[in-house]
């Protein structure tokens, strides 16, 4: 999608969601045609030369984020990259305009190496969401009682934003993410557990695809990690274990463990009983397509196109919210809480607000809820 120019003249239907809808798309082919047709772009994409304006926002980028190129030609290589993401931020506002797109940590990264370093979700068919290896499958809930607003945040049961660095040991974060909401749930107590215990010791494989395998940096899968913890018999502390961003030698101590996997279950893709097993059962660990997400910075995210089936990085549903507004459907659109494991200097202090009740990028098809028990003292 990034780069494409979309003729200027299109065909809409009349309907008000229609008209909208081609109205932005019209903008948006216009603006990256003017974008494909600036000399100043072509400097720095093309010939390497300094961009006006967009090095002098490439220079306020680099003190913000305390960025460091050892080479001349790493910064103009930095800086290209940096011109084509603002085209794309652009391309994202317009998709996405319930939310608001720009600058981030990671403008200065291609989409390839963003993918590969930020997210680190091994997709494997949707169908695993609702038949993936587990002890028990959840019974259908009952959804009329629960609350219009909710959020495991304010009840205590969710830790600090962490950062995963370049590391694509994101579904390790969604792990821990959801065994901490359970263990707090489950003792009152709220523990930051180790990520790198997964990342160094966990290379258990998906029982239907297994070529789907956690690997560290290399990616990895939160149900695997489930089935990795229950076989190893526990999960130890942050502070036992710390994170160090890169695969090493496995340092598990079974005399550490501070919480036990008893069990877990994958959720079924409506997103009414992912709502009411996130109220009734604690944060979720969830699998969504993190396209939007590199030029995110505020706002609800509902964009018009994200597909479903491209779903690359582990995240945790930690609550939702009733209005957040989209113009694009013309009401208050309701919205989902999810914590990312990418530092509190991206999006919302490291959180993202997702559109609710449309499957939206994919997020209703690879959740699952853990069951936990303390190590006996």
């Amino acid at each position: 999608m990034a780069g494409a120019v979309l003729p200027p003249t299109l065909k809409c239907s009349v309907s008000a969601v229609a008209v909208l809808t081609c109205a932005l798309i019209s903008t948006l082919s216009f603006a990256l045609h003017d974008a494909a047709q600036d000399p100043i772009i072509h400097q720095v994409t093309d010939n390497h030369r300094p961009l006006l304006g967009t090095e002098r926002s490439f220079q306020m980028f680099i003190e913000k984020y305390g960025k460091t190129y050892s080479t001349r030609k790493e910064y103009m290589h930095r800086l290209g990259i940096f011109a084509k993401n603002m085209i794309r931020a652009a391309e994202h506002q317009a998709l996405d305009p319930t939310a608001v797109h720009g600058v981030t940590p990671f403008s200065d990264l291609s989409e390839e190496e963003f993918e590969r370093m930020y997210t680190g979700m091994r997709a494997v068919p949707s169908a695993s969401s609702n038949d993936g290896v587990s002890d028990t499958a959840p019974p259908i809930m009952d959804v009329g009682d629960l609350p219009e607003n909710f959020d495991w945040r304010e009840k205590g049961a969710v830790t600090e934003v962490k950062m995963q660095g370049g590391c694509g040991s994101c579904w390790a974060f969604s792990t821990t993410g959801a065994i901490e909401g359970a263990n707090f749930i489950a003792t009152g107590k709220l523990l930051s557990l180790s990520e790198q215990q997964l990342v160094d010791c966990d290379s258990t494989c998906d029982a239907k695809d297994k070529t789907a395998c956690d690997s560290g940096c290399g990616g990895g899968l939160m149900t695997n990690a489930y089935e990795y913890l229950i076989e190893a018999g526990g999960l130890e502390e942050e502070s036992t274990y710390p994170y160090t961003g890169k695969r090493g030698e496995c340092k598990f101590n079974p005399d550490k463990v501070a919480v036990k996997v008893a069990n877990f279950s994958t959720i079924p893709i409506d997103e009414d009983q992912i709502a009411a097993n996130l109220v009734h059962h604690g944060p979720l660990a969830i699998g969504l397509n993190a396209v939007f997400m590199q030029t995110y910075i505020g706002g609800v995210s509902c964009p018009l196109i994200c597909f479903r089936k491209w779903v690359n990085h582990g995240v945790l549903l930690v609550g939702y919210g009733a209005k957040g507004y989209s113009i694009l459907r013309l009401r208050n659109k309701p919205y989902w809480i999810i914590k990312n494991s990418w530092g509190e200097r991206w999006g919302e202090n490291g959180y993202y607000r997702l559109c609710r009740g449309h499957a939206m990028c994919g997020m209703n098809s690879m959740v699952s809820a853990v069951v936990t028990r303390t190590r006996p003292a």
